[in-house]
């Protein structure tokens, strides 16, 4: 296995991976309704922000690159829409009932689990089978999405983060939506 850079595609996911972890420890450490709801919500964005890179550039790789890369890039979407429900749930959930504080673990134990995976198994394959040179397009591939998808603030016209991240069941559409730029 060939060692990748910082700035190609697997270093810079596994940078988002550590950042994602940094956010599910202060999400964890959360005091107050109001701090954990603004905290899950900030977990949200970017959760749903880094599956949309993983599944417009990763997977597709994995699927051209990697052996058996259908079957991985499949998998790997499945955890994403297991993620996805529990999203769901967790916004609909009042932060003073104790289950919050349940999924908010099972949110954390899912998605590391999630990262686990990746980075130990799709990600060496991956760097096994590509090439150096298409692994750093990806990587410039997806910084700019990330660079060009709206942030916590809020886009000219577009709604306010409170009303994307309001519960319901398209919680997560309307943040793929506003970070794709389509609201």
């Amino acid at each position: 296995m060939r060692p990748h850079g910082e700035d190609d595609i697997i270093g810079v996911l596994t940078h988002e991976h550590r950042e994602i972890q940094t956010m599910f420890d202060d999400l964890q450490l959360a005091l107050g309704a109001e701090e954990k709801r603004r905290m899950a919500g900030e977990v949200t964005v970017e959760l749903v922000r880094h599956a949309v890179a993983e599944e417009r550039y990763l997977y597709p790789a994995a699927r051209r690159i990697v052996p058996d890369g259908d079957a991985v890039a499949d998998r790997e979407i499945e955890d994403h829409a297991e993620v996805e429900k529990l999203l769901r749930r967790l916004a609909e959930t009042d932060v003073g009932d104790p289950a919050f504080d349940r999924m908010v673990t099972s949110l954390v134990s899912d998605v590391m689990a999630h990262v686990q995976d990746e980075e130990a198994t799709l990600f060496p394959r991956l760097a096994r089978h590509a090439d150096a040179a298409e692994l750093a397009e990806l990587g410039r591939r997806v910084r700019a999405a990330r660079a060009a998808a709206p942030s916590r603030a809020r886009p000219a016209g577009g709604p306010p983060l409170s009303r994307l991240l309001a519960p319901g069941g398209g919680l997560v559409d309307r943040v793929r939506d506003h970070l794709a730029g389509r609201i």
